[in-house]
């Protein structure tokens, strides 16, 4: 059976953050993502954790004004400064946190900007996102969304993201694979888990419409968890989903799942 990580950015939100890991553990978890730290310093993130039996699997890079509505910055060539100087302060974090991956976020593509400057903005600012990660002993993820949830989104599908990894060419630089997203914009998620398993270093779930816990839409889970068990991925998968009522009521699917 695949492991799961609680995403505390979308589950257990009935309660402040920092009580979401207690949460999380009572549930079963053993693991746990989210999206950003940066709002609590790592130390306190960090009793949460030991407090409460959990392991950090991932956060993202800082990916600036969040509220605003942006959503990364790595391929904006008028910010680039300010996208390394957070790969700095990622990399505290995760040190503190015991976390051994860290997503990037391309963002949304500003507008009157040309294809390759964009291209090579997000190239040049992953190769040295790469370079300090590696010196961390850490892995660099880059994960595709669907541009239905955010239109203008720069990396939307999974040979894209590859392409891009290619063109980076950094042994720590891997493809973070969001089912959800996946379906929404490409479909064949059986098949590209299978074909680009050696690329993906974390995976991440909700089902589609909704993007609500699985078994509320249209995917076969209890075919696709067996598919990734028979491919052999090692990872964590990251429930990265809204739930349909509350967080408890919704977790029947793993609990179905564990008997």
């Amino acid at each position: 059976m695949p492991q799961f990580a609680a995403n505390l950015t979308m589950l257990f939100t009935e309660v402040p953050f920092l009580d979401r890991f207690e949460r999380a553990a009572r549930a079963g978890f053993k693991a746990v993502e989210f999206l950003f730290p940066y709002d609590h310093e790592p130390e306190v993130i960090r009793e949460k954790l030991d407090a409460n039996g959990l392991t950090l699997v991932l956060h993202n890079l800082p990916a600036g004004d969040w509220a605003a509505g942006e959503r990364g910055i790595a391929c904006h060539p008028d910010r680039v400064q300010e996208f390394r100087d957070g790969v700095g302060r990622a990399i505290r974090y995760a040190k503190a946190l015991g976390v051994k991956q860290l997503n990037c976020l391309a963002g949304k593509a500003p507008a009157g900007v040309d294809a390759a400057t964009l291209r090579r903005t997000f190239v040049d600012n992953l190769r040295f996102a790469a370079r300090e990660l590696e010196q961390a002993g850490l892995k660099l993820l880059v994960e595709p969304i669907n541009h239905f949830d955010i239109p203008g989104f720069y990396l939307t599908r999974s040979d894209q993201a590859v392409a891009i990894l290619d063109e980076v060419g950094a042994p720590n630089a891997f493809l973070q694979y969001d089912i959800y997203h996946a379906q929404r914009e490409e479909g064949e998620v059986a098949a590209t888990l299978q074909r680009l398993l050696p690329r993906i270093a974390h995976v991440q779930l909700a089902d589609n419409p909704g993007r609500n816990e699985p078994g509320t839409g249209e995917l076969n889970w209890e075919f696709l968890f067996a598919h990734i068990d028979r491919l052999g991925y090692a990872g964590h998968i990251g429930c990265e989903y809204k739930p349909l009522t509350t967080t408890e009521a919704g977790l029947g699917w793993m609990q179905r799942l564990a008997h």
